[in-house]
């Protein structure tokens, strides 16, 4: 067996275990299996060696990545030589600090009410006249800024998913092989009815079907695909000429997201509010995995951070009081 196939196996083997932690890990096996060839085509035979990394790494994005991109794939790498060092104990797992920190995660661009208000106006133009097409993306975005769904979430949702009656969504085997219940509020309720009124003028509901559903020739019944989602989205938001005010080259459909968990917080931490206690609830609503991912608004969106600022400083006045 030639070292290419060997590493694979062991990069397989890898992801399973990783995947029945609940990761879903989609871009990890291209990253590793990229190694792998690199790996053969040097010829390279033995434990693997920092040199060896090293090389690969730097020569990434074709030798044009910067430092924080050089982190990020070290650091993936390193994840996965320990792994591979309990199969093959010389396997070398060099220092994690050779290339620097990894890069923090990037702030958000946080919607304002009338941006949400525009992208949903924007949606309903959406052409050929007279299709579905409009109200379902009309209604992916509101439900999306209305729940903090992700993407691909939303787009995955079954029929039977969406009670109207109770008003809840079944969100199944998502990310981190989690499933939940969301209550929705009324209004989004109300959303949903008509977007499934709609729907039923095109297509009748039927066992299993999806619930937002692709509405052109071949695609007409079947789930809206995510790229052809984020596609549709970026058409609407380069029209509609947003500023943006987040740290990425633009806002994205993930930033609702995003929106939905700043809205959520910036009014408990405004009014003083047992944020600890209601962040437990929303971590678990929202699907994270780790409270941890939740607390990293706190920091990384300068909202947040604005009133936390303003809290300590209230704090630092009265405890100034009473040292006076």
């Amino acid at each position: 067996m030639s070292r290419r196939r060997c590493l694979q196996a062991r990069i397989d083997d890898y992801l399973a275990e990783r995947r029945r932690q609940g990761f879903h890990l989609r871009s990890r096996y291209a990253f590793l299996s990229s190694f792998a060839r690199f790996v053969e085509a040097k010829r390279h035979r033995g434990p693997l060696t920092a040199e060896l990394m090293i090389e690969w790494v730097r020569a990434g994005k074709d030798g044009h990545g910067d430092e924080g991109t050089w982190a990020r794939s070290w650091g993936r790498l390193r994840h996965f030589n320990y792994y591979l060092q309990q199969f093959e104990p010389d396997t070398e797992v060099p220092e994690a600090s050779l290339f620097g920190p990894e890069p923090g995660r990037v702030a958000p661009h946080i919607y304002r009410d009338d941006e949400i208000d525009d992208l949903l106006a924007a949606a309903r133009t959406l052409g050929p006249s007279g299709s579905l097409r409009p109200f379902t993306y009309e209604t992916l975005f509101g439900l999306m800024a209305s729940t903090g769904l992700r993407v691909s979430e939303a787009i995955h949702l079954r029929d039977a998913d969406v009670d109207l009656k109770r008003g809840m969504l079944m969100i199944r085997q998502t990310k981190f092989a989690k499933s939940r219940q969301l209550p929705i509020h009324p209004s989004t309720v109300k959303a949903l009815a008509r977007y499934r009124k709609q729907r039923e003028r095109h297509l009748p509901t039927t066992t299993g079907m999806p619930f937002l559903i692709g509405s052109r020739g071949r695609r007409l019944g079947l789930p809206l695909g995510e790229r052809q989602a984020h596609r549709v989205f970026t058409g609407l938001r380069d029209g509609l000429g947003w500023v943006n005010r987040g740290g990425h080259e633009a806002p994205r459909l993930h930033d609702l997201r995003h929106t939905f968990a700043v809205r959520r917080l910036v009014p408990w931490y405004a009014d003083g509010a047992e944020v600890d206690q209601k962040m437990l609830a929303l971590s678990t609503y929202m699907g994270h995995a780790e409270i941890f991912y939740t607390y990293w608004y706190l920091t990384a969106v300068p909202e947040l951070v604005a009133i936390a600022a303003a809290r300590f400083e209230q704090f630092a006045d009265l405890a100034g009081d009473d040292d006076a």
